[in-house]
């Protein structure tokens, strides 16, 4: 098979997000279009909207719009933060997009409001953020964004390290004819995994790697103390199955005061 791109190698920390990118970006729907489908996309947009009650939304990474569009859609006023203009661009194409307010900026400093009853942050995008004091600043933003009583949700995943074997670094989260996916884990201080993907086309393959820093719903519980808020709820998915020791993923909400 020939490779579009090089082999993808161990990542600095000071290479930039593979988001910003315009080849990313615009693969980016081809790449995750198992996450677009109805089945993904209704039923967080459900929960989303009925927290959000009647009040403004703000998503942080907002990308190619997966979730702020289909939100839009059911009368939420959604604002969209991201600092991939790439991203962006792609979003700005879509049908629907002249309903979201579109920022272009970082989401651990970047304002659009005071007022939201929602902010939200999915497909865990918090590891985007490299490091724990980034993280932290994102929570501080979130609470900033939030009237009273306002809420932040977070869905990630919880890092699986307690399957690997000593001295095993790799765990394939997908494997099929069309992607195979390893999470790499290098850094076990600094919480520091990356994610390697080989997207197969035919005779073609190309290869993608980004950095981010895992970490678990605990520590997330700890930044939005930080940040003046506390746990409200916590589910294992969208569905709101109870999130338990064998849960591989979450979906948390905090609550400003």
């Amino acid at each position: 098979m020939a490779s579009t791109d090089p082999s993808a190698g161990p990542l600095d920390l000071s290479e930039p997000d593979p988001h910003l990118s315009q080849r990313v970006a615009a693969a980016y729907d081809r790449a995750h279009r198992s996450e677009f489908t109805d089945a993904v996309v209704g039923p967080a947009v459900e929960l989303l909207a009925e927290i959000a009650a009647g009040g403004a939304a703000v998503e942080f990474a907002v990308g190619t719009g997966r979730i702020a569009l289909p939100l839009s859609a059911v009368g939420v006023e959604v604002h969209g933060i991201d600092f991939s203009e790439p991203m962006l661009a792609e979003l700005r194409g879509k049908v629907g997009a002249e309903r979201i307010d579109i920022a272009v900026g970082d989401m651990t400093t970047t304002r659009v409001c005071s007022d939201a009853s929602l902010v939200y942050l999915v497909f865990n995008t918090i590891t985007n953020l490299r490091a724990q004091a980034q993280q932290v600043e994102c929570f501080r933003n979130a609470a900033a964004h939030l009237a009273p009583g306002g809420r932040f949700v977070i869905e990630n995943d919880v890092p699986i390290l307690r399957n690997l074997p000593p001295g095993e670094t790799l765990h394939p989260f997908d494997v099929s004819a069309e992607h195979l996916g390893f999470d790499e884990y290098v850094d076990y201080v600094n919480q520091i995994s990356i994610s390697r993907h080989y997207f197969i086309n035919g005779d073609r393959v190309r290869v993608s790697a980004g950095a981010f820093r895992y970490v678990w719903p605990s520590e997330l519980d700890l930044m939005a103390q930080i940040a003046g808020m506390e746990l409200e709820s916590r589910w294992a998915d969208w569905h709101r199955a109870p999130f338990t020791g064998e849960s591989r993923s979450h979906v948390s909400v905090w609550r400003k005061p």
